[in-house]
C-alpha cells in the first residue's frame, strides 16, 4: 500500500451556496423596512399612506408580469385583462351573491385564474409579437364583453353598496388603514412568491427555458407545462390584485378595470427600466416612475412625452435595465436565486457568481 505523495497539493474542499453577504444584509434590512411601512398610517398623513400602497400594488403587478415576460417568455401586453375580470369578479360576488369582500379579493383571483385556461388555449398558439398582439386583442374582447351587459352598468361602470363597504370598516380612515396594509401585504408576497419559486425546480425549468427553450427542451423541461403554469399563477396573482384595487376605489368600469396604460403600460415601463429578467428590477422601476410621475405631474402631456424618452434610452442603449448594468459590472445580487462554490477557507471558487436569475 503506497500512502499520498508529500509533495501532493491537498484537495480543496467546496460548498454551495445560494445566499450572499450583499443579500443577508439586504434582507435584513428589508425586514426592518417592512416593519416601518407596516407603522406608517399611525405617523404619517392619509396622502402619504395612500401613495404608499399605489406603490405597493403596482410593484406587486410588475413583479408578476416580470415573472411572465422575463422568465417564462411570454411577453403579454394584454395583462389588464385579469385586473379588470378580477375587479369585476369582486363585485359581482360581494353584490349578488353575498361575498364578504375580504373573501371576494380571494375569489377574483380564482376567477381569473380559471378565465386564463381558456384565453391560454388561444394565445398558447402564438409566439413573439404574435403573442402580445393576441393578448391585447383578448383584453380589448373582455373590455367590450363586460360593456354589453347591463347588470354589470354596461359603459359606465359597478359601484358597491354602502352597506358592503360598512362590512370592509364602518370609516374611511379604517378602510384606508385596512387597504394599505392590504396593499403593502401583497407587494411583500409577491416578492416572496417570485424568489421562492424561482428557487425551486419551477424557476430552473423557467430559466432554462428563457435562455433557450429548444435546449430546455433537449434536456427534459415541459416547456408548455411550465410556461401554462406560470400563466395560470400570474392570472391568479393579479386578478388578486386587481379585484383588492377597485375595493379600495369602491368602483370599476370598462375603461378603468381594462385600461392598457394604466395596468400594462406602467408596469412595462417600470420592468424594463429596472430590469427585466431580475428581481430587484421592477423594485427600481417602480421608484423610478413614481418619482418621475410626481415631479412631471403639472406639465401635463410633458409627463407622457419624457416617460416615453427614457424608456426609449433604456432599450436602444440599456437594454439590461439599471440592476442589469448593475449587477453585470459589481456582481451584486440582492435575490441571488443562482447557486456559487465557495471554498471551505472562505475564499470563492470563482469571482463571478452564477447570477440572480441562473441556475
Amino acid at each position: 500500500m503506497t500512502g499520498p505523495s508529500p509533495t501532493a497539493a491537498p484537495e480543496a474542499s467546496f460548498r454551495v451556496e445560494r445566499g450572499t453577504r450583499a443579500s443577508r444584509i439586504f434582507m435584513a434590512s428589508g425586514a426592518v423596512a417592512i416593519v416601518v411601512l407596516a407603522t406608517l398610517p399611525y405617523w404619517s398623513d392619509s396622502g402619504t399612506t395612500r401613495l404608499v400602497a399605489e406603490m405597493a400594488y403596482y410593484l406587486a403587478l410588475a413583479q408578476f408580469w416580470n415573472l411572465l415576460a422575463g422568465y417564462a417568455g411570454l411577453v403579454s401586453v394584454g395583462q389588464q385583462a385579469f385586473v379588470g375580470l378580477g375587479g369585476y369578479a369582486l363585485f359581482v360576488l360581494c353584490s349578488a351573491y353575498g361575498f364578504h369582500p375580504y373573501l371576494g379579493i380571494l375569489a377574483a383571483g380564482v376567477f381569473a385564474a380559471l378565465m386564463s385556461l381558456p384565453i391560454a388555449f388561444f394565445v398558447f398558439r402564438l409566439r413573439g409579437a404574435h403573442f402580445a398582439v393576441g393578448t391585447w386583442v383578448v383584453a380589448e374582447a373582455c373590455q367590450l364583453t363586460v360593456a354589453q351587459f347591463s347588470a354589470l352598468g354596461a359603459g359606465s361602470g359597478y359601484s358597491l353598496t354602502p352597506a358592503i363597504v360598512r362590512t370592509i370598516a364602518p370609516d374611511r380612515a379604517g378602510r384606508d388603514m385596512i387597504f394599505y396594509w392590504a396593499s403593502l401585504g401583497i407587494a411583500v408576497a409577491a416578492l416572496a412568491l417570485v424568489y421562492l419559486l424561482l428557487r425551486s425546480r419551477v424557476g430552473l425549468a423557467l430559466t432554462a427555458i428563457r435562455d433557450s427553450e429548444p435546449a430546455s427542451r433537449s434536456i427534459g423541461v415541459d416547456a408548455f407545462r411550465a410556461k401554462l403554469m406560470t400563466f395560470v399563477i400570474v392570472a391568479f396573482c393579479t386578478g388578486l390584485t386587481g379585484g383588492l384595487i377597485f375595493l379600495q376605489k369602491l368602483r370599476v368600469s370598462p375603461q378603468a378595470g381594462f385600461s392598457l396604460q394604466d395596468w400594462t403600460v406602467v408596469v412595462i415601463f417600470m420592468v424594463v427600466i429596472g430590469g427585466i429578467g431580475t428581481i430587484e428590477g421592477p423594485i427600481i422601476g417602480m421608484i423610478i416612475y413614481f418619482v418621475l410621475r410626481e415631479l412631471l405631474a403639472d406639465y401635463g402631456t410633458w409627463y407622457l412625452i419624457v416617460m416615453g424618452l427614457v424608456a426609449v434610452v433604456f432599450m436602444l442603449y440599456a437594454r439590461e435595465g439599471i440592476w442589469g448594468w448593475v449587477a453585470g459590472r459589481f456582481h451584486l445580487y440582492l435575490f441571488p436565486v443562482g447557486r456559487r462554490f465557495v471554498r471551505l477557507d472562505g475564499a470563492p471558487a470563482s469571482q463571478r457568481d452564477s447570477g440572480p436569475n441562473r441556475a
